[in-house]
């Protein structure tokens, strides 16, 4: 198999969701696995000329317009949640803790993640609700409750976060294949059209 696609997301990230919904079934396509690696962007970013990333971008009435727009359009489950954004370090964390386990495990608990957020209104910045997840998926809850706390996980998230900005990874979601970034889930196609034939 060729080389891995790297899917980096924030859990409070409309498009880091709609691109959860979609890249696996493209990548599998073309033969790729898929890494996928939660960031949680208020950590990673400082602000910039003035503005923060996502605060300042993301809130925008476009964004929320557009993010509707495009889940009509790919036909993906989408309601715009209540509160937006929400901290999303503990869902992290727990991501990351169960992909260092059980990648499969990891990539389940991040899509219940992102569906109980864009599609069931819950508010995944607390904890309760993502344990509630961690139950649904018969994933041990006290297991799960220690990642959110635990030195060693936080230590993880930290140095994955580093590795995503020294990559220059700066948004949700991006993609990195072959040394090749793409910033957004509107890139999608044109990652499929280097996958067909190669770099542009």
């Amino acid at each position: 198999m060729s080389a891995p696609i790297d899917f980096y997301f924030d859990f409070s990230s409309p498009y880091g969701y709609l691109a959860s919904e979609q890249i696996d079934a493209l990548a599998a396509r073309h033969d790729r696995a898929v890494m996928w690696h939660a960031i949680v962007l208020d950590a990673q970013f400082q602000p910039q000329g003035g503005m923060k990333i996502p605060t300042a971008l993301l809130r925008s009435d476009y964004v929320m317009r557009d993010t509707a727009r495009s889940a009509v359009f790919f036909g993906i489950p989408y309601t715009e949640p209540a509160q937006y954004p929400v901290h999303t370090e503990h869902a992290a964390r727990a991501f990351q803790w169960l992909n260092d386990r059980n990648p499969d495990e990891a990539r389940a608990f991040a899509h219940a993640v992102f569906r109980a957020y864009f599609v069931d209104g819950r508010n995944i910045a607390e904890t309760a609700v993502l344990l509630e997840i961690a139950e649904t998926l018969k994933l041990d809850r006290e297991e799960v409750a220690g990642a959110f706390s635990d030195v060693a996980t936080k230590a993880r998230l930290k140095a994955e976060i580093d590795l995503a900005e020294a990559r220059g990874v700066f948004g949700s979601p991006f993609f990195i294949v072959e040394g090749e970034g793409f910033w957004g889930n509107d890139r999608l196609p044109q990652l499929e059209r280097w996958l067909e034939k190669g770099p542009f």
